[in-house]
């Protein structure tokens, strides 16, 4: 059922990221509106997150996604409302984007502890979460090609439209749902104390020290990427929305074949030297990306750069539910939520600001050539976290 109801909500949600990347752009012709959307978008995520994860640990997960999946529903359905009457303004697009955020930041530690819920034994986690992340992906490959060629025929506004209809089926789903809560051991505890608890046990345990440290410097230096797409797309390979749409979609391929690598993986034993292989992958791929200038070279690989993306990313949490208590889950994966909502937008917002002084092409050279950094720090630790794996 969630399966099902997801892919049909996350194809709107990829449809409606390009084609606001795409509106945003077109209206301001400015790199750094674009970060800043980015950035309003994300940002709740640092304050919100880590929050959510004590309550996602307390409170029913499944009542939580429902409201979440509501509220960015009735943004899209807002999105479209002012486009269509011709009255979309940036700030418009902030503010829907703040509040996209805040959804966004309840959502995201709710639905990785749900996923334990849902398929009810542990020893099937791994393939759980690789089939959330086939799914993203798989939405990620389609949604943009779709969302290109509808910006091309019938304007941005189609797209937000398709989205708000999009999130019934997942509201749906989740309604229709029966599972039984694992989080129903009373908390007697203050919020603060629980978010400390969570703090205090991520930074002790050093195996989650490392892997959060890793993918929150990617998620800084090397995720905001993504959001000058649309300056590639436009400026440096001289395409239009279509070509946008490649460029993601081509992105999408590679995260998905990354989703369905990471499925064929028999336990966790050689994780985590498949998450130092493909952050290395990740950032070397996006410094070519960066350099080329040829459309088939750069869809290429912008498609390694996904793939390392996302097996990078689903590895560490696959890694993270299994060594993780159960009763600090919610917490452990919203520290893991954040790394990639509440700090790329801190890394949109610095990368927006630098890019018109260098240039977006040598802005995402030093990106890649600095994720490439974090992921040799990571493999002087790496050892650490594969015994503590073999342990498992």
């Amino acid at each position: 059922m969630f399966f099902y109801g997801q892919i049909v909500s996350l194809m709107g949600t990829f449809i409606q990221n390009l084609a606001l990347g795409w509106l945003v752009y077109r209206l301001t012709n400015s790199p750094f509106l674009l970060g800043a959307v980015g950035f309003a978008g994300q940002i709740p995520s640092l304050f919100l997150t880590p929050i959510a994860g004590v309550y996602a640990d307390r409170v029913n997960r499944r009542n939580v996604l429902a409201a979440t999946q509501a509220l960015s529903m009735i943004m899209a359905f807002t999105l479209a409302l002012l486009y269509f009457t011709d009255t979309v303004k940036i700030w418009h697009i902030l503010a829907i984007a703040v509040v996209n955020g805040v959804a966004l930041a309840f959502d995201t530690p709710f639905r990785h502890a749900f996923l334990l819920e849902m398929v009810g034994d542990k020893d099937l986690l791994q393939n759980a979460i690789a089939l959330n992340s086939t799914l993203i992906n798989s939405a990620r490959f389609i949604g943009p090609t779709v969302g290109g060629f509808l910006i091309a025929w019938l304007g941005e506004g189609w797209c937000f439209l398709i989205n708000g209809f999009s999130f019934m089926a997942v509201i749906g789903s989740l309604l229709a749902m029966r599972v039984v809560p694992l989080n129903r051991h009373h908390h007697s505890g203050s919020v603060l104390n629980d978010l400390a608890e969570g703090l205090k046990y991520s930074y002790r345990f050093k195996p989650i020290r490392y892997l959060l440290l890793l993918v929150s410097a990617v998620g800084f230096i090397g995720l905001p990427f993504q959001v000058f797409l649309p300056v590639f797309a436009r400026d440096i390979l001289h395409g239009d929305s279509q070509m946008l749409g490649f460029l993601t979609g081509s992105m999408g391929a590679g995260a998905l074949l990354g989703a369905f690598f990471l499925a064929s993986q028999k336990g966790i034993k050689r994780l985590p030297k498949i998450i130092l292989f493909t952050s290395m992958l990740f950032g070397a791929g996006l410094m070519a990306f960066s350099q080329s200038t040829l459309p088939l070279l750069s869809m290429g690989l912008i498609f390694f750069t996904g793939f390392g993306m996302i097996v990078q990313f689903a590895a560490t949490n696959t890694l993270l539910q299994h060594i993780v208590d159960e009763d600090k889950r919610g917490r452990v994966v919203a520290l893991y939520g954040m790394s990639f909502m509440g700090i790329t937008p801190l890394g949109s917002l610095v990368l927006g600001s630098v890019s018109p002084a260098i240039g977006v092409q040598i802005t995402l050279t030093l990106t890649g050539f600095l994720c490439l950094a974090a992921a040799l720090t990571f493999s002087r630790k790496y050892p650490v976290v594969k015994q503590a794996v073999s342990k498992l």
